[in-house]
């Protein structure tokens, strides 16, 4: 068995049809035939059910297509991973990012990146956190920015900041006789009208963490997943909202909304970059990820993203 008949039987498999698998791997149909016939000699067992429909797998042949796409994966991968070993990183990395961290980081990351990485490609994907835990796991992604990493001890990650929860609301529909800015107690927020993240959502689990331990009923008339929707209903005064400041960024520089700070308790959360360490880091990735700890840093450092810097930032 080597690796030619691998990929021929995936073709096989995929196609479901000895002839159609032929036109795709420009072989001629008996060849191709030879080929399986000689799979199923070595291996002892009928890897194809054949019909006048075409193929269809045996058991035996699902097993062997499961492993045939590991193994060829995993040599693409190599072959990847030794061209990307030279002098200048290039290739496809692909970045997946929380819809509030993306707000703030991916125009800068993306322009630095053309700037300093002319030959690497970025790809940044902007999901709810448990999607980007999924692609790393399965391998989708190369990096990942997570919340919450409790769950994914099997994956290498590192602290970057730790970012403040805030009260939103429009400038004419700020419901304390305080002025914006000045910091409210989470209590204060029982009776007022909000809308959140379903509890699908990493942000909502954080902040029904939080009320749950302080004894806090929120009010939560509306649930939306959309962050941009969330920002344009409270900019409307249809409701009030808790979110981090970077995923507000856009509204509040236009004045659009207003904030305060949460206290008793101060609701914190951290942030990390995270890797599976079974997928092959590319120096691609391994300069993705310096370029993207540099456009962090600066963005903290220049009050873009209000944050207070964590170890590996500390440490640039």
């Amino acid at each position: 068995m080597d690796i030619k008949q691998l990929r021929y039987f995936i073709a096989i498999a995929e196609e479901g049809s000895l002839s159609a698998a032929a036109l795709r791997v420009s072989v001629a149909q008996p060849s191709l035939s030879q080929h399986v016939l000689t799979l199923e000699r070595e291996l002892g067992v009928t890897l194809l059910e054949r019909s006048p429909r075409g193929v269809s797998l045996t058991a035996s042949g699902e097993v062997l297509l499961a492993h045939a796409r590991a193994i060829t994966g995993s040599l693409e991968q190599a072959v990847e991973a030794v061209r990307q070993s030279g002098a200048e990183p290039m290739g496809e990395v692909t970045f997946g990012l929380p819809s509030s961290v993306s707000m703030v980081l991916s125009v800068p990351l993306a322009e630095t990146t053309r700037l300093e990485l002319p030959k690497v490609r970025l790809r940044a994907i902007e999901a709810m956190s448990g999607f980007i835990q999924t692609w790393l796991e399965d391998q989708s992604i190369d990096l990942g920015l997570l919340y919450d990493v409790s769950a994914v001890r099997h994956l290498t990650h590192t602290k970057l900041m730790t970012e403040e929860l805030c009260f939103f609301s429009a400038p004419d529909n700020w419901p304390f006789e305080t002025a914006p800015g000045t910091p409210v107690k989470l209590a204060e927020l029982q009776g007022l009208d909000l809308i959140l993240p379903s509890q699908h959502h990493g942000l909502r689990t954080m902040i029904d963490r939080f009320t749950k331990a302080s004894g806090v009923t929120l009010t939560v008339g509306t649930e939306m997943d959309a962050l941009s929707q969330i920002k344009i209903m409270v900019s409307r005064g249809s409701a009030h909202t808790i979110l981090a400041p970077a995923a507000a960024q856009d509204f509040l520089e236009r004045e659009e909304l207003v904030m305060a700070p949460i206290t008793d308790p101060q609701m914190v959360r951290p942030i990390y970059l995270v890797r599976n360490p079974a997928k092959p880091v590319t120096k691609a990735s391994r300069e993705l990820e310096r370029v993207t700890l540099s456009v962090i840093l600066d963005l903290v450092q220049r009050g873009i993203w209000k944050a207070d810097q964590g170890t590996m930032l500390a440490e640039d």
